[in-house]
């Protein structure tokens, strides 16, 4: 494993976020936003409010600027994170979930704690000089944000839909190329 479960999960929810607001939307309603919050296995607070809503989805942006960001960049976008929210972190442990880190209130606001446990991931990726696992997918058309957690880094699309577009581009042109293969 690349990273602890904490990590990886943070930085999955927050891909997740930042590629649910770009077309295709999928993150767009509170009932999205509640598939989203049980999908990751978010604890605590949930307003379930429009509010809450718009907290969430305003911070998008901000996620995508931390998750490209080059590994020098990402320090200061992180500190003024953990700034904002006052951040104090502490382990703890779920019912479901071994020891982990927390640094916010479980009664904070939704998009307080997202920024927070993605900017905690982000000093793990800065510190083990991972931040190659994160880019633009390779798709033309496509702006979603990619985590590769594989093991051969390998993964180049954001989802299946553009890794399955761009095969079957692929096929289609070899299909019609008339020079001759090798076999």
């Amino acid at each position: 494993m690349v990273f602890a479960h904490d990590t990886a999960g943070a930085l999955r929810s927050a891909v997740e976020l930042v590629n649910g607001v770009e077309p295709p939307v999928t993150l767009a309603t509170e009932a999205d936003l509640a598939a989203f919050y049980r999908r990751h296995g978010y604890t605590g607070r949930r307003d379930g409010t429009e509010t809450e809503l718009a907290e969430v989805l305003a911070l998008a942006p901000r996620l995508r600027t931390l998750l490209l960001a080059a590994r020098d960049d990402v320090a200061p976008i992180v500190n003024a994170m953990l700034a904002e929210a006052g951040a104090v972190p502490r382990l703890v442990r779920h019912e479901h979930e071994d020891w982990h880190l927390h640094a916010i209130a479980d009664d904070a606001p939704l998009a307080d704690r997202i920024a927070v446990e993605t900017a905690l991931a982000m000093i793990d990726v800065v510190r083990s000089g991972e931040s190659s696992r994160l880019g633009v997918c390779a798709d033309d058309d496509c702006a979603g944000v990619v985590l590769d957690l594989s093991r051969n880094r390998s993964r180049r699309y954001c989802s299946t839909a553009c890794t399955n577009r761009n095969a079957q581009a692929a096929h289609r042109a070899r299909a019609t190329d008339p020079s001759p293969r090798p076999r």
